[in-house]
C-alpha cells in the first residue's frame, strides 16, 4: 500500500463530521511510525476491504518472488520481514476476516515456496505459528465464513 500525500490527507479529512475525526485521530494515536498508511487505509481503503486484501496479497507475491534463496538464513530472514508487514496491515484492518484470509494466503505462499520449507525447522514453525493464528481467527468469525476459511486451511494442511 502506497501512502497518499499530506495534502490529499488534508482534502479527504475536510469531509468528515467531528465526531468521525476525533475517531480517526484517536485510532491513529496508537501507532506511531505508520501513521501516514494507517490514515490511508481509513481515508481510502476501509470502504473496499476486498481491493485492500488484493493489494497486500499482490504485495506478498513481488516479496516471496524477490527471496534470496541461496540459503535458509536469507529465506527466513526474507520471510519473517513479509510476515511483519502483512501483520501490519492486519492491524490497519481490526477485522478477522482480513487476518484470516491474509495469513492463509501468507501460509500457502510459504508451503508452496521452493525449496521447500519442510528442511528448515525453524521456518515450519513460522508456519505453525500462523496455523494457530489462523485458527484463533476463524473461531471468531461468523459461522458461515468459519466454515469457508476452515475448508481453506484444511486444503492447506491437506497437501
Amino acid at each position: 500500500m502506497k501512502a497518499v500525500t499530506i495534502k490529499q490527507l488534508k482534502d479527504e479529512l475536510t469531509h468528515k463530521s467531528a465526531s468521525e475525526l476525533k475517531e480517526l485521530c484517536l485510532h491513529l494515536s496508537r501507532f506511531k511510525k505508520e501513521n501516514k498508511e494507517l490514515l490511508t487505509y481509513l481515508l481510502f481503503e476501509s470502504h473496499d476491504e476486498d481491493a485492500y486484501i488484493q493489494s497486500i496479497k499482490e504485495q506478498m507475491d513481488v516479496h516471496f518472488s524477490e527471496i534470496n534463496t541461496k540459503s535458509y538464513f536469507y529465506i527466513r530472514k526474507s520471510v519473517r520481514k513479509i510476515l511483519t508487514l502483512t501483520k501490519k496491515f492486519i492491524r490497519y484492518s481490526k477485522k478477522k476476516e482480513t487476518e484470516a484470509e491474509l495469513l492463509l494466503y501468507f501460509c500457502r505462499k510459504l508451503k508452496d515456496f521452493k525449496p521447500s520449507i519442510k528442511r528448515s525447522q525453524r521456518l515450519q514453525n513460522v508456519f505453525d505459528s500462523q496455523i494457530k493464528l489462523i485458527k484463533k481467527a476463524i473461531e471468531k468469525l461468523h459461522e458461515d465464513l468459519q466454515y469457508d476459511y476452515q475448508l481453506e486451511l484444511d486444503n492447506l494442511l491437506d497437501e
